[in-house]
């Protein structure tokens, strides 16, 4: 059981969990959560640790959008109230988080991080997210996703 999980379910939050063979040559794990499970690649999410201007020390954050969309980082700038951001490298996302990279959940994370979600999440009823590793993602509404990670919803995604 990932940390992932154990929030969502000490929070009595219904999720549901899947498990998927997860290729090791495979780098695109959104599209690969996708085809694995079956689901629409709409309806399944990534989380992307993303580093905004705060110097000396970097702050981080979360943003969640679907697996086929871009991150704008100017909104996630903005939504930040800072001039700039950029995507955190790999080694500092897992860092911060806890989880491998294409494994990171906005659930469980190390350090409670600041979370935007995208606003595409109006259309669906439930998401598809990571779970905590690769090869494992979650269901969840996006309102419960909302609520456990305090999530901001907006556009940040093109």
């Amino acid at each position: 059981m990932t940390p992932a999980i154990r929030v969502a379910e000490s929070a009595g939050v219904a999720i549901g969990i899947h498990e998927y063979r997860h290729d090791p040559s495979v780098t695109d794990f959104g599209r690969e959560a996708s085809e694995a499970l079956g689901v629409g690649a709409y309806r399944v999410f990534k989380t992307l640790v993303v580093e905004v201007e705060s110097q000396p020390n970097p702050t981080f954050v979360l943003a969640v959008i679907q697996v086929l969309k871009t991150l704008n980082l100017k909104a996630v700038a903005s939504a930040s109230g800072r001039k700039y951001a950029k995507m955190a490298h790999s080694t500092k996302a897992e860092r911060v988080t806890g989880y491998v990279r294409g494994g990171i959940s906005p659930l469980g994370t190390r350090q409670r991080l600041v979370t935007f979600l995208d606003d595409a999440v109006f259309e669906l009823d439930e998401i598809y997210c990571s779970g905590g590793k690769r090869g494992l993602d979650i269901s969840i509404r996006w309102e419960d996703l909302v609520e456990l990670t305090d999530a901001k919803v907006l556009s940040i995604a093109k």
